[in-house]
This record gives structure tokens, C-alpha cells and sequence, in this order.
């Protein structure tokens, strides 16, 4: 699956645009490598994403073309949540 798809249908970015934004601006990674938009997930992949002064690190759990909202978190597991910046 694309991950910009695996995004939008994890809910982990609410839009498939927004995904491939994020994406193309270099704060995705797939097991370490910086990923397109366009890169292929697979089941236990690693994803890190930097939303802002947040990292979030998951493992990817299933696959799916479709996800109702309340089951969407079953896509993957959290791993590491972290701050940036927040040596005060």
C-alpha cells in the first residue's frame, strides 16, 4: 500500500493530500530511509513521522484499502512519542 494511503486510512494524517505534503517535505521515514509518498508499506514496518515539535514512531500492524474511524488505530501500534525541544 502507499503510504500516503496507509496514512490517510490509519488516520494517522487526516488527509491524503496533506500525507503527501508531509511526505514530500522529508518528515516521514520507513524503517530508517526517508520515504515519498508514493513508498510502498508493508505489515512491520517501522513509520516515523514528525508532526511539528512531535515524533511519533509506529509499527504497522495490518493493511487495509478501507477503515471505519473507530477501528482505524488497529492499523498500527504506537512505539515512541516524543517532544522536541523540551529541554527547559
Amino acid at each position: 500500500m502507499r503510504l500516503d494511503k496507509f496514512l490517510k486510512v490509519s488516520r494517522l494524517i487526516k488527509r491524503r493530500t496533506l500525507a503527501k505534503e508531509v511526505a514530500d517535505q522529508g518528515r516521514i521515514s520507513i524503517n530508517g530511509q526517508q520515504a515519498k509518498a508514493s513508498s510502498t508499506v508493508k505489515v512491520g514496518d517501522e513509520l516515523t513521522v514528525r508532526f511539528g515539535q512531535r515524533i511519533v514512531t509506529v509499527q504497522v500492524d495490518r493493511l487495509q484499502e478501507t477503515m471505519r474511524k473507530e477501528e482505524a488505530m488497529t492499523m498500527y501500534s504506537v512505539i515512541k512519542e516524543e517532544r522536541l525541544g523540551a529541554t527547559e
